[in-house]
Order: structure tokens, then sequence, then C-alpha cells
């Protein structure tokens, strides 16, 4: 294998290194062949298939390309998409066809979303890149930038972003129905972390699958058996972002878009002793941000996962003994708590240790969370479609990477605080630099040529 180390700013610059090929810009997509979106596909594995069937169902896209390092993945779409040009490789995909490509959709492995994502921008492209939006800090920062310069239609794959169940506890909490909020306690009892050592030697790779394209940028290591691909890569440093880096962002969404929140002040990781391969298991993570007009000036969130989030942690005891959600967030307020599991079950307002019944009669007539409550029985437009529409110039996205980059780089705060247990970290928004300089190194990425 190639073992030549690209440097980040080239990287980042002109995505893989790649040369730009003839652009399709952004407000030419309403315009594209026959007023339809010509769609490509990165990564069909797991999410990767779900995502390619949420944007097909469009009945306004074509997809026209499915790329995967692995063969298995792609054989049995064959039948279904026969039409569609099939490659291993994303980066030749984008160099065959970017002039028959309107948007890509970008579903591979944490590691790789920037450098695909940033090349099909460089192309032009619109791009649905699911969450964590980047691996890196640097990563988020670069792809809003490029999105920006290109004046691109992005999205960020946090689906319940667009379910009314997310958007009506928006609308409470910005309402003042708890008053300002104090505190977010937000858990997930997954675990996406392992304390064991980097495995030795060597397991045949499996007919079909590239290793050296699904390493991609991250450094070259031998194949092994159930150790990375296809399903435990998230517990590995060079290839996910643990626990807080997948289900973090979709609990996080909610309170961090209701509370306006911006990136935090200081982060704090109370776990065990960094391993330098994979993530701990447990995880306590406490944010300070800057206040809002939602929050108090003091405003702090408490993150919790592993098998024992959250703990015995007094804010989260709820009226008549009733277990907690297995995941959720709880918004702290000086009038009451209000109560967000997860996934897509009712916000529940508890105040003074008892349960108030939301009644949305009420709160309609009231003025309070004006009149988008009134849509709360219908099923919003599912977040691919938003994409779709946005594209074809009849929607606007509401987790564009202007957005999302902001959302991920909070996460991935107190990812980079897991490599220094119980140590507060204070972070410059400004200059996007730690005061604490011996955090700066894992920012960002380093990027082997493949």
């Amino acid at each position: 294998m190639n073992q030549k180390i690209i440097n980040r700013r080239d990287l980042l610059k002109s995505g893989a290194t790649m040369a730009i090929a003839s652009m399709l810009p952004s407000w030419a997509w309403a315009n594209s062949e026959n007023g339809r979106l010509r769609t490509a596909h990165v990564g069909l594995g797991g999410m990767g298939k779900a995502d390619l069937d949420a944007i097909s169902s469009h009945e306004k896209v074509d997809v026209v390309a499915l790329c995967d390092v692995d063969a298995k993945m792609l054989a049995p779409l064959k039948k279904d998409y026969p039409k569609a040009k099939f490659y291993s490789d994303y980066r030749t995909m984008m160099k065959e066809m970017a002039d028959d490509i309107d948007a890509v959709v970008v579903s591979t492995p944490d590691h790789t979303h920037a450098p695909a994502s940033m090349l099909a921008m460089d192309h032009g492209k619109a791009v649905y890149c699911q969450k964590p939006l980047t691996h890196h800090v640097s990563e988020a920062r670069a792809m809003n930038k490029k999105a920006a310069e290109k004046n691109l239609v992005t999205q960020m794959g946090i689906q319940v972003h667009s379910f009314y169940d997310y958007k009506l506890a928006t609308l409470l909490i910005q309402s003042g129905i708890i008053g300002k909020v104090k505190e977010v306690r937000a858990w997930s009892p997954k675990n996406w972390g392992t304390d064991d050592p980097k495995p030795q030697g060597a397991d045949p790779v499996p007919e079909g699958l590239d290793w050296n394209l699904w390493l991609g940028t991250a450094a070259d290591r031998p194949y092994k058996e159930g150790q990375y691909h296809p399903g435990n890569w998230r517990k590995v440093l060079d290839f996910g972002c643990g626990t807080l880096g997948d289900m973090g962002v979709h609990i996080f969404d909610t309170p961090y878009n209701a509370l306006a929140l911006d990136v935090p002040k200081t982060i704090k990781n109370e776990c065990r002793k960094p391993t330098g391969f994979g993530f701990p298991e447990e995880n306590t993570v406490t944010y300070e941000f800057p206040g809002t007009k939602y929050t108090t000036k003091n405003f702090k969130w408490v993150w919790y996962d592993g098998v024992n989030a959250p703990g015995k942690d007094k804010n989260l005891l709820l009226p008549n003994n009733d277990k907690l959600p297995e995941q959720g967030a709880m918004f702290v307020g000086e009038k009451g708590n209000l109560l967000l599991p997860h996934f897509m079950q009712l916000p529940k307002h508890i105040v003074d240790g008892k349960y108030v019944e939301l009644d949305l009669t009420k709160l309609k007539k009231s003025g309070k969370i004006g009149d988008v409550i009134r849509d709360y029985e219908v099923e919003g437009k599912r977040h691919y479609h938003q994409f779709v529409d946005a594209c074809l110039g009849k929607d606007e996205c509401s987790a564009p990477f202007s957005y999302a980059s902001r959302l991920t780089e909070t996460i991935l705060l107190g990812v980079i605080a897991g490599r220094f247990p119980n140590k507060t970290l204070h972070w410059d928004n400004a200059t996007a630099r730690f005061e604490e300089d011996e955090a700066n190194q894992f920012l960002d990425g380093i990027y082997r040529a493949f």
C-alpha cells in the first residue's frame, strides 16, 4: 500500500487531491434533466442502505451511481437499480460521472465523511452526509466553509430533526414553558467503546472487500475479522467517534437547537485513561456554554453514556418513581423540567415533582408557540425528502452544514476531552484552539494517500 501522508490542508482544500471537474451550479439543480435530481450514494451498508431507500423513494430522484468498497453491499442492489453505475472507489466515480450527478449521499464510516463530502462539494454537488458530520473538528469547519463558498444545498443525517415530536419540544422550550433553562442532562446506555488493546496479527481479507479503500485516509493496518468492518468501527479512535459521536448527535440535537447554542467554553470528560485504540466504555461529559436568551447566564450540559448511564442524578428523578426512558434528555428550567425521550415520544412537562399534561388545544389558543403547533398531528416532511426538495429549489434544509458543523464540533470536543480524563479543557471559538496546547493535536487528522 502507498504509505505517503497527505497534508491536511491539501486534503481539505481539494477533496482528496482530485482535480475539479465541470460543476453544476447550485442554482441550476431545479433545471437539471427533466426537473429531476440525479443522486450518487457512497456507502451502502447498514445506514447507507436506509439512506438510499429513503432518498430514492422521492418521485423526482434518479439514482445514477452506487459506490461501496464491499461488493457484498452492492450485489443485491443491481437488480433494483439496473440503470445505476457501480463503483468501489468514490474518487473514480466522481472522475467519471461528475457531469451526470447532481447530489451525493455520504453514508460511510465516520473517518470517510469529510474526504468524500469535500470531493463532492469541490465538484459543486449538493451533499447529504450522515452524522456525525466529520471525524475531526477541523474537518467540520472546513466543510461548513466549503458549502458556504459554493452556495451548496447540504443536510446532515439527523433524521429526527425533522420529526414533529422534536419540533414540539423546541417550540415548548422557546415559549418559556419551564422558564429559562439552567441545565440539560442527556444520556444513552449504548457502549461504542472498548477497553481491549489493539488486535494483533492479520486475517484474510474477505472476498469482494477492498481493504485499502475501506481504510481510506486512515493509517494502514491489517484486516482483522470482527474488529472493524462491517460493524465495530465506531469503537475505534481511527474510524468512529464513540457513543457520543453516534447517539450524542441525535440526542443533543433538539436541546442544542431549541436553546440556540453555539460551541462550548469548557469541556470535561470523566472516563478511564486513554488506551490509544478504543473509546472509553463509559463517559460523563460536562460542557459549559455561553448563555443564550433561552438559558440562564451560567448554563451547563451533562452527557452520560455506557451501560450505567445516566446513573444516580437527582435532576433525573421522575414523579411516581417512574423509570426514565432508555435514552433521552432532561431540560432543567427555572419553573420546572421538560423530559424529552428518544425517540418519538411526546415530551413530558414536570413541575414541582408532578407531570403536567400537554394540552395542545390550549397551547394553540394561547399563541405562545405559534401556528406551527397546528400541524403537530400531521407527519412532517421526511428529512431526506426535504433535502431532495431543497436541491430542486422547492424547500430549505433544516440541518445544513452551517448548523451541523457547530453541533458536530460540540460533540467532537467532548470526544477529545476523553483523551484527558477529569481535566477541564478551555475552548476558544474564535481561534478554534484549546488553551491547553496538548489537546490541539487531536483537532486534525493525519491523512494517508491510498
